[in-house]
């Protein structure tokens, strides 16, 4: 229902208790007694109960309940109510009035979803009132309130009156104003919620307001101190900067005439321009207020309104081309004007349909046309036309640059919804606008109450902006009207002069083509809509990334970022960016976020992002100027992209050869790629070097937040730290320390590392800094003049920024006085694999994985492969062929990727792959015979990787197993409210239309209906990191829905909370999943107490970075963070909330067929006798036994003891499993063998046996290769598809055996059992 986002159940924790602290002098447990671990100090969590996690009951969420359709709102209530809110936002309140009376009409009314819309109403009412002071709707709102809400019974509340107080205070008539506001609070007082009042009062009202309202003075609090400019004048510092600037050469543009390459210049034009042009001066201003305001006014100039600086550049390029007497926009060769011709005539075509809206909401006879713009004409005004045009032109023409599909073009569907997704995040975006200080005001008053004014404004608006999001997101039919009807005026409107060459005569000709055409493709049979780009444009478009432009206000920040106070409150300082990075479809996490936010349990998440993005960072100048040198030149100097790369094309042999053809072709693709790769990379890093030049002798910042699983991010996607090694050479911390007793050590350690000698001990690779010490002073005196040995490292870029800091410091009188800022790095060793090695008590795998001190760090690359090549030695001698062939090939390289990403769930398949390049590229000339292959000894390889790592971890082996067994039972399981309303459904007594005056409409054909929801597997793996965020498991079995628009008819994939699991995908999920929630709890563990120390602080993920004097002590922090989440019994902990969290609930449970126990429970059923018409009430498998178990379950438990005599005297498949002991005879998933480290299940390793003997050296056999390796399966299904392939694996006349054998294996009898969860391995 529409409140469901407030539907929780949830225990308040208390503050009192420090988690990891309750064991005796902080040690860790006995079974956890390891000896390489130590007591940790002073690293502490928020306290974390397992037995109260937030609880979210959304299990009886359906499908959108959709009624008739009614002035032509939809039928479902979310876009009745979205419409509703489209309306009063655009001024139409008459058409919003009728919307809310069919509200009325549907919708009993106690229902909390009717108070909620009438309190949707008010609160957009208000606001409206609060911004036009609108008498006249402030009488008519006050009315609505009397009549169609206290006169129909529904009851007001807290947030009711608090909307309400907010709209009589506009009243011009104070008197009145002061007796409305008297009635509200007494009206409060009698309902018992004034105090609830007062407190929503005070995120709804200004100061000025609220203290009206109370009289009483609320405490300003205090943002923290901006930066400041050192002692002097701000213009002199301004002033310098631009003089040393301006002593450097322009960065080589890949093509001047590029509109995102403009565009990112506009945007940092802010730093050239005289510091009088970008504030008010004003007598009383300091030197200090000044450079505080310039900082300011520079951040918020560089987060303008991207669409509306889009426009401006279209318009400057239009009108220069007119002041050189060139008068054709439609010429494609300025793209800049000829996207202002697009968007004068698209303008105006908005507001004409706007207009055709407007009307057909007075018709009182609609033809179907009106209906369609009856339904999408609020949401055209919700934005301006102008805005409206720009996003779509550049939204569309960012797709198409980016395109994979070269001039294929993008499909209708994605291009659509795209925009769609676009003009929501900026109706949002305008909507918190609304509700929020604006930053104008910071230009004019003075800077102290700025910043409480702003501090205010954000903490005010935050909570009541997080609760109104709920209702500013548009449906996807929604969002596809409007997107539909804008791109289909684009296609009408925007057209592009085209010139050829007669080819009799030799003259040019010359015609106008529309620039975009939609056409209908094949593919696999289906049918798809695609929209194309004429021709002659591609080449243009593939020079200039239009989608740099979407990203230019997200460039890094010269002041320090917002503190993160809400959801979409914190980093950029107009950004409505959200604080975890979720798909707009992923409702059930954005629910969960948003009341962990609102609560108070992210504080520690939140303060640890708020940590890194007060990092100062600043530009390394000297490596810049290098940089800008070899970028200027056009050559391939360390990873920059050549400017013409010198690849030639082969010579085309004849036609009539086929096979050379053939292979020539295969040639020129792959070196066009190559040619387009190259192209692609220079551009990008075109837009990183001009960022760079732009920000040389400026401190800046990098906002962050975090994905779903709580990995932090920077937030400025062109330019930051995570960046490639350019990115990384061209950055120092902004404030630097002295190298001090120990920072020279570490600083050439740093060298050594990032030259690429990292795999020895510390003692030598300082050896190495110190040994190559004429070449490191030859590389950064001479860098590409002499004999650039920095070149020859690993990140050369690093490299050369490590080689200039150590001349700095040798040639400084005192070395350990140096002041360095340069960020050196210590990278974890595989740290998915640290984690597993912690959580198992694996003593071996701990030591590979540098859990164990030791003098020279262990490489766990290098010990898998010395596994595997052991093996291969042994078989070699056994004469087997592969193994022969690979004798001295089985390198680190080769091993690396996959030992890495086999703790994040890579399948076989993907490892088998992915040794298999390796193998390419190390080994071209190897054998490629029809028994040794790349396939065949890849194949051979990964399953010897995957044996290595199981014998290695064998306790996280046992780990992984755990959680994925976790994960199968969820995601099979049904809640206590389902299996009530089976009971209600099979009783005959369901209520389908609870809430409601009306019976909904039944669910079309073709779509989910109810009966199939009642009892469908919808619960998601969640589970809370130590940091006290819920992490919610997207994945969802996808739905569709057609949705008809002025393009054509589209079929939407609508993901929804209502939808079932995808079992498949939450259970090969989970293991990496919760991995990567300990990985990002343990870098902001580390990150609040490097800022506790006082130690500046960086993170890519897995890779910590800090000052070199302060490594040591950021080292301890590290370890005692890692010691102080692992002493604690973290999977315990995790099996304690899912025993809470799923309390109640049932699971489907596979015995294997030929058990005794499965006989039993099979000759039950022949005797049970099923109650009549059970398959009219519901469409699911044996819920006559599930309402059977529930029943016998309740009777055990009751105090009664006739009742629970009867319960045990009852007989069910479960209770026949309990009696039988069948622990042991339970079937193992599919699934869950593949997600435990280092296994190949029998099954799978049968389907890729049979691909191998299908692929080698048998061309006509490739297209009965499985390709269904990695799809997905349902609940019940039996892998009927890979028993033709296992057969394959089979000896020659034993087929119809091994089918009847793996038949018997693999059938299951189902039961219906209590969700519980195994115990925790012991380590």
């Amino acid at each position: 229902g529409l409140a469901s986002a407030t539907a929780f159940d949830h225990i308040p924790l208390t503050d009192d208790y420090v988690p990891f602290e309750h064991q005796a002098g902080g040690q860790p447990p006995k079974a956890f007694q390891l000896p390489w671990l130590a007591s940790a100090k002073d690293v502490t969590l928020d306290h974390l109960n397992a037995d109260t996690p937030i609880i979210i009951k959304d299990s009886l969420t359906t499908r959108p309940p959709r009624f008739r359709t009614f002035d032509a709102a939809g039928s479902e209530l979310g876009d009745i109510l979205s419409t509703m809110k489209a309306c009063l936002h655009v001024g139409r309140f008459e058409r919003a009035a009728a919307l809310m009376q069919r509200l009325n009409s549907l919708y009993k009314t106690d229902s909390p979803a009717l108070l909620a819309a009438h309190n949707d109403y008010i609160r957009e009412s208000a606001l409206k009132i609060a911004s036009t002071r609108d008498q006249h709707l402030l009488n008519n709102l006050q009315k609505w309130f009397e009549v169609e809400m206290r006169g129909r019974g529904i009851l007001p509340n807290a947030t009711t009156y608090a909307f309400m107080i907010q709209a009589v205070l506009q009243d011009v008539s104070a008197g009145k104003s002061n007796r409305s506001i008297r009635r509200y609070l007494h009206l409060a007082e009698q309902g018992g919620f004034r105090d609830k009042l007062m407190n929503a009062l005070l995120r709804v009202l200004n100061e000025q307001d609220f203290g009206r309202v109370t009289r009483i003075n609320t405490p300003e609090p205090i943002l923290p101190t901006l930066p400041t400019a050192p002692d002097g004048e701000v213009g002199a510092l301004l002033t310098m900067s631009n003089r040393l600037r301006s002593e450097l050469p322009q960065v080589r543009p890949v093509d001047q005439d590029l509109a995102g390459w403009r565009a990112l210049r506009q945007s940092l034009s802010v730093f050239s321009e005289p510091s009088d042009t970008l504030i008010l001066d004003s007598a009383e201003s300091t030197p200090e207020d000044k450079a505080k305001r310039l900082d300011i006014e520079r951040q918020l100039r560089m987060e303008q309104d991207t669409y509306e600086s889009a426009v401006e550049r279209w318009r400057t390029d239009f009108e220069q081309l007119k002041r050189l007497g060139i008068n054709s926009a439609l010429n494609h060769n300025s793209f800049g004007a000829m996207m202002w011709n697009w968007h004068g005539l698209l303008e105006p075509a908005i507001r004409e349909e706007i207009k055709l809206a407007n009307e057909a909401e007075g018709k009182d006879v609609r033809s179907k046309v009106d209906e369609e713009r009856c339904q999408y004409g609020p949401f055209l005004q919700y934005i301006d036309p102008g805005k409206l045009s720009a996003i779509t032109i550049l939204t569309l023409m960012s797709m198409l640059g980016t395109s994979r599909s070269g001039d294929r073009g993008c499909a209708i569907t994605s291009t659509v919804m795209r925009i769609g997704d676009a003009i929501q995040d900026e109706s949002i975006t305008e909507y918190l606008k609304t509700n929020r200080v604006h930053h104008a005001n910071l230009r004019g008053i003075p800077l102290a109450a700025d910043v409480r004014k702003l501090a205010m404004g954000l903490k005010r608006t935050g909570n009541i902006s997080a609760q109104a999001l709920e209702g500013q997101q548009w449906s996807k039919p929604v969002k596809a009207r409007i997107a539909a009807v804008l791109l289909s005026k684009l296609i009408e409107t925007a057209k592009l002069r085209v010139f050829r060459k007669d080819p009799e005569t030799g003259s040019i000709l010359e015609a106008s083509q529309p620039a975009f055409l939609h056409r209908w493709v094949y593919d696999n049979g289906r049918r798809i809509g695609m929209l194309s780009l004429n021709g002659s444009m591609y080449d243009h478009l593939a020079r200039d990334p239009v989608a740099a432009s979407l990203t230019q206000k997200y460039l890094p920040m010269v002041i320090e970022p917002k503190a993160w106070v809400s959801f979409r409150e914190g980093g950029f300082l107009t950004s409505t960016e959200p604080l975890v990075r979720l798909p707009q479809s992923d409702e059930q996490s954005r629910r969960y976020i948003t009341v962990a936010v609102d609560n108070g349990h992210m504080s520690q998440v939140t303060a640890g992002l708020d940590v890194l993005s007060r990092t100062p960072w600043q530009i390394n100048g000297p490596v810049f100027e290098t940089m800008l040198e070899a970028w200027n030149s056009g050559q391939a100097i360390g990873k920059l992209a050549p400017d013409n790369p010198d690849i030639e094309f082969p010579p085309e042999p004849a036609r009539e050869d086929r096979p050379a053809h053939f292979k020539w072709l295969k040639a020129v693709r792959r070196i066009s790629n190559e040619k387009a790769g190259y192209k692609s990379d220079r551009c990008f890093q075109n837009f990183q070097l001009e960022i760079a030049r732009a920000y040389l002798n400026e401190t800046f910042y990098f906002p962050h937040n975090v994905d779903f699983r709580g990995r932090a991010y920077p937030m400025s996607p062109l330019f930051n730290y995570m960046g490639a090694d350019i990115c990384r050479g061209l950055l120092t911390f902004g404030v630097g320390k002295p190298l001090g007793s120990s920072g020279l050590k570490w600083l050439k350690i740093h060298l050594a590392n990032v030259f690429g000698y990292d795999k020895a001990s510390f003692e030598e690779r300082v050896a190495f800094a110190e040994s190559h010490l004429d070449e490191v002073f030859d590389s950064a005196n001479k860098p590409l003049d002499g004999q650039r040995w920095w070149l020859e490292a690993e990140d050369p870029w690093q490299c050369l920024a490590a080689c200039k800091e150590l001349r700095n410091a040798l040639n400084s009188p005192d070395p350990h006085s140096f002041v360095s800022k340069l960020a050196v790095h210590q990278d974890g060793t595989c740290n998915g694999l640290q984690h597993y090695a912690a959580l198992g008590g694996d003593t071996i795998g701990a030591r590979q994985v540098n859990l164990e001190p030791g003098d020279k760090p262990s490489d766990i690359y290098s010990g898998v492969a010395e596994l595997v090549q052991e093996g291969i030695e042994k078989d070699a001698q056994q004469g087997n062929e592969i193994a022969r062939s690979l004798q001295g090939k089985i390198t680190r390289k080769v091993v690396k990727q996959t030992v890495m990403t086999n703790v994040y769930g890579v399948t076989f398949m993907g490892a088998r792959l992915q040794v298999a390049k390796q193998l390419m590229d190390l080994y071209p000339d190897f054998p490629k015979t029809v028994t040794v292959n790349y396939q065949g000894a890849a194949y051979y390889i990964a399953k010897k990787i995957f044996q290595a790592l199981a014998n290695m971890f064998n306790g996280a082996h046992d780990i992984q197993y755990w959680l994925g067994d976790c994960a199968s039972r969820i995601a099979t399981a049904v809640t206590p409210e389902q299996m009530q309303r089976a009971e209600a459904a099979m009783a005959g007594t369901l209520d389908e239309a609870a809430e409601f005056n009306k019976i909904p409409i039944r669910a079309r054909k073709g779509e989910r209906g109810h009966k199939s929801e009642i009892l469908a597997f919808k619960q998601s793996v969640i589970w809370t990191t130590p940091l006290k965020m819920p992490v919610v498991q997207p994945y969802r079995q996808l739905s569709s829905q057609r949705v008809t628009t002025h393009l054509q008819m589209i079929s939407l994939q609508n993901p929804s909370v209502a939808d079932p699991v995808n079992k498949r995908k939450q259970l090969q999920a989970f293991p990496p999943n919760f991995i990567h929630s300990l990985d990002a709890t343990h870098m902001i563990l580390s990150a609040l107490q490097c800022e506790k120390q006082g130690l500046t602080f960086a993170a890519v993920h897995d890779s910590f970075w800090t000052h070199a004097s302060e490594i040591e002590t950021m080292n301890r922090v590290l370890r005692d963070a890692f010691i102080k989440m692992h002493s604690e019994d973290i999977v315990g902990r995790l099996r304690s909330e899912f025993m809470v969290r799923y309390k109640d609930c049932m699971y489907l449970a596979g015995v294997k067929a030929p058990s005794p126990v499965s006989k039993r429970i099979t000759e039950w059923r022949g005797k049970f006798s099923r109650l009549p018409n059970l398959k009219k009430q519901l469409d699911s498998i044996y819920v006559d036994e599930l309402i059977l178990e529930r029943r016998r379950l309740k009777l055990l438990a009751s105090e009664n003891p006739e009742e629970r005599k009867e319960g045990e005297e009852m007989v069910t498949p479960y209770s026949i499993f309990e009696q039988s002991e069948g622990e042991a005879d339970l079937a193992v998933d599919e699934s869950i063998t593949e997600t435990a480290l280092g296994n190949v299940s029998a099954t799978r390793e049968n389907k890729l046996q049979a691909n191998e003997k299908l692929t080698v050296g048998d061309e006509d056999n490739i297209g009965s290769v499985d390709t269904t390796l990695d799809g997905d399966v349902g609940v019940l299904d039996q892998h009927d598809d890979e028993e033709t392939l296992a057969e394959l694996a089979e000896p020659s006349g034993t087929t119809a055996q091994a089918r009847k054998r793996r038949q018997d294996e693999n059938r299951k009898t189902w039961l219906w059992r209590p969700l519980s969860f195994p115990p925790v391995p012991k380590k």
